[in-house]
């Protein structure tokens, strides 16, 4: 046999060979072109002495550790206390934030669910907080069987690298009132078509509530709903990597105890979603643990 042609029988061999290969026609996850966007929800658990060992000033770092490495550019966090918030300012300076306190109040105490975001790449449009009520715009004003106030505080933002517009919303829902919380998931979804009119939106929260309960399925489904949201554990283009369970109590993970989501709308598809279990000489940051997707605008 020839040289030549053993050649360009090898060559058709490896051209086959890579053909077959399913795997190879995926494209990586990064490139030099990359203009994904690292979304992360949070909920950072308030500062109460009754934590002990795991109150916040034990862990306040961990924290901020975890928002760096992870490299977010937006972090939507819940039960922030101001002292909380203003401490994470100083150790992550190239974060910008936006929210109000939940109690609505001028000099308020209560707990935010702000939104970070990273300012050197995104430019504030425009933001706002509403509550989660029969009467959202009012202040301070707590929904159905809630037991507290309750909001969502939202930004639209402009993406200096690809000049896209897009809203991020955070929230969390109540801890005790079904009602309150389903209410609040139809009260958010009209939110978002009046606020985001059709441009590229991400959900985060703190829901209190699983994938088996009512707000999740008004959330995300699509029979009579405007605005059907995807849920990024199940919409990433290369899975889910982690613990399937956000909810750890400080102790352990708890399973089939997701209650922190990413959601977004078809202005994104979601590359890579993970539940991130950090945790130093067996303490975790907070009692949940922070959820982190890889977006990028549709085309």
């Amino acid at each position: 046999m020839s040289a030549f042609l053993l050649l360009l029988i090898t060559s058709l061999s490896l051209v086959a060979a890579t053909t077959s290969d399913d795997s190879s026609e995926k494209q990586p996850v990064y490139s030099e072109d990359d203009h994904s966007i690292r979304v992360m929800t949070f909920n950072l658990r308030l500062d109460t002495s009754s934590d002990g060992s795991n109150a916040w000033p034990n862990r306040k770092e961990m924290v901020a550790r975890t928002m760096r490495f992870h490299e977010a550019d937006f972090v939507g966090i819940q039960e922030g206390l101001p002292h909380q918030l203003d401490e994470l300012d100083e150790m992550l300076p190239y974060f910008k934030r936006i929210g109000v306190g939940r109690n609505g109040t001028e000099e308020d105490e209560g707990e935010y669910s702000a939104i970070f975001y990273r300012e050197s790449r995104f430019k504030l449009v425009n933001d706002n907080t509403f509550w989660l009520s029969e009467t959202p715009n009012e202040a301070g004003s707590k929904g159905w069987d809630a037991a507290l106030p309750r909001i969502v505080t939202w930004g639209e933002f402009k993406d200096t690298e690809t000049d896209e517009t897009f809203f991020v919303f955070n929230t969390h829902f109540d801890h005790i009132g079904e009602t309150a919380r389903a209410e609040s998931a139809k009260l958010i979804l009209h939110q978002i078509l009046d606020i985001a009119e059709g441009k590229p939106v991400v959900l985060t929260g703190d829901f209190n509530t699983t994938e088996n309960d009512p707000p999740y399925r008004i959330l995300t489904k699509t029979n009579g709903n405007e605005l059907p949201l995807e849920d990024a554990f199940y919409h990433s283009e290369y899975g889910h990597h982690g613990p399937t369970s956000t909810w750890n109590g400080f102790d352990k993970i708890v399973p089939d105890r997701r209650i922190d989501f990413i959601f977004t709308n078809t202005g994104f598809r979601v590359l890579q979603h993970a539940i991130i279990a950090d945790h130093q000489d067996g303490r975790f940051p907070s009692d949940h643990l922070p959820v982190v997707a890889e977006i990028e605008f549709s085309e």
